[in-house]
């Protein structure tokens, strides 16, 4: 998958993702091309030997990671198990828990989602837009806890 990174030039990453929403992902990521938002990488999570808080922590762009869901009540597959979750500019992007630390940790700079910088997932953004003419939800629309470098196909 092609992509801008911060660098300002062009790349080359692997995001592996369900099939049945390649052809909705490559619109995404050509929207995000082609107003050159900035990916920091695009790895699969496979190459962090499976784990979520290393590839977090590499501020990874991914799709597919059998794992289950960071949620309350019991175990139950995440989106990205079935591969129709993409996390994207992780560190950009943190996942905010009320009373919880930051994650990934090194994120905590932006936890102030008004200085709005590259990377960043907003609403009106061309990042969240993308997802959205897609018709994926955004974590960071969720109440309580937000997940804002997560998108789904449905939302959750």
């Amino acid at each position: 998958m092609p992509f801008i990174g911060f660098d300002h030039r062009a790349h080359n990453g692997t995001l592996i993702i369900n099939a049945g929403v390649a052809d909705k992902v490559i619109k995404v990521f050509s929207i995000l091309y082609r107003a050159r938002f900035p990916i920091r990488i695009m790895k699969p999570v496979d190459v962090f030997h499976g784990s979520d808080d290393r590839s977090t922590a590499a501020d990874n762009t991914a799709g597919f990671n059998c794992r289950f869901a960071v949620a309350a009540g019991p175990p139950h597959w995440s989106m990205h198990a079935y591969g129709l979750a993409i996390d994207v500019d992780t560190i950009e992007n943190p996942y905010i828990e009320p009373g919880q630390p930051i994650d990934p940790p090194a994120s905590a700079a932006y936890a102030n989602r008004s200085d709005i910088r590259p990377g960043m997932a907003y609403p009106g953004g061309v990042l969240v837009s993308a997802f959205s003419s897609i018709g994926w939800g955004w974590g960071g629309d969720w109440a309580g806890a937000v997940d804002y470098q997560h998108f789904s196909s449905n939302g959750h």
